[in-house]
């Protein structure tokens, strides 16, 4: 049984926490939050350990593995000290909200340490399945990706303030499907946009914006992105080839459709939110983490592809400040 520890409890220590419980080679030793109520609950709720302290729980003689998903401003101190205590991580992205100190990070763990990093769409049933028959030459060179990623509702500005904005905490996610699709990028030009919620704009935000990726061998990326979608969570892909394309829709609560006199077609809605549309994904992340943990494999995505992907977040920051394209910092 490999004992894990999580590191936060809020609602995606509580989906990790959640998982563990559930995964049958895990034993959920602690969660761990500063907050010592949201910890009580989520232990009780799990059969784990309460504690208000990470690094007692990293230092735990006892603990194999540890999920960090406390805040950002958190992740690179609690990675150091996890890996200095000898213990497998996997950490919520994005890696940090400083590339410098992020790629430190990176060289001082090593690129083949063992951390990885919760891009949950490289682990969506759907996203991999796309992914595979790409990589199998389905639909012949890959030549355009489009990826679509539209929240129901905006955050509160409090998030906002310490989320370090949209393109790094949100469109992160997007630039790393971009990589796992195309390969390293070599160009990004974004657009930041100030359309949907005011005091977004007053935090120093954007809450809408779209990104071109190029990549090495000339394919191209488009990522629209929007904190606001009254249809709800709107997560599309489409992967265009020499030889045809894949789709990748939104997922609905059933495959029910009705047709009247008043509209043809009519399907409920899109799922709600992330935590509704990446449940699988979440699972399947988990289940790869304790099975590379086991054999002792190198993780995927790693620690390089967090920071390759901040880099890239940095990149479209940049851009869309001086509205041109700009060459991600080298790793």
């Amino acid at each position: 049984m490999l004992a894990l520890a999580v590191l936060g409890a809020g609602r995606i220590g509580a989906i990790h926490a959640a998982n563990a419980a559930r995964h049958p080679r895990v034993h959920l030793a602690w969660v761990v939050d500063p907050v010592q109520d949201a910890a009580r609950r989520l232990a009780a709720a799990t059969g784990a350990e309460a504690g208000c302290d990470p690094l007692a729980a990293i230092a735990d003689p006892a603990v194999d593995a540890v999920v960090i998903s406390s805040p950002t401003a958190t992740h690179i101190d609690l990675i150091r000290a996890a890996v200095a205590a000898g213990k497998a991580v996997l950490c919520e992205k994005p890696v940090g909200l400083d590339f410098a100190a992020a790629r430190a990070c990176l060289r001082d763990v090593g690129a083949g340490g063992r951390v990885m990093i919760g891009f949950n769409r490289r682990f969506d049933p759907a996203f991999a399945e796309t992914h595979r028959r790409v990589a199998a030459g389905e639909i012949g060179r890959l030549e355009q990706l489009i990826i679509v990623s539209r929240d129901p509702t905006p955050p509160s500005p409090a998030y906002v303030a310490g989320s370090g904005g949209l393109f790094r905490d949100m469109t992160i996610h997007d630039f790393d499907l971009a990589r796992f699709f195309l390969g390293e990028i070599t160009s990004v030009q974004a657009f930041g946009q100030n359309i949907i919620d005011p005091a977004i704009a007053a935090a120093g935000d954007n809450d809408a914006g779209v990104a071109i990726l190029t990549a090495a061998d000339g394919a191209a990326a488009s990522i629209v992105n929007s904190r606001r979608c009254v249809a709800g969570y709107d997560q599309r892909l489409e992967a265009f080839g020499a030889a045809g394309l894949l789709s990748v829709d939104n997922i609905t609560a059933t495959t029910v459709r009705s047709s009247t006199a008043a509209a043809t077609g009519a399907a409920s809605p899109w799922l709600d939110f992330f935590l509704e549309r990446y449940a699988a994904a979440y699972e399947r992340e988990l289940a790869a983490f304790v099975a590379a943990v086991e054999a002792g494999a190198e993780f995927c995505p790693s620690l390089a592809d967090g920071v390759k992907a901040l880099a890239i977040a940095d990149a479209a920051v940049l851009s869309a400040q001086t509205k041109r394209a700009v060459v991600p910092a080298a790793v």
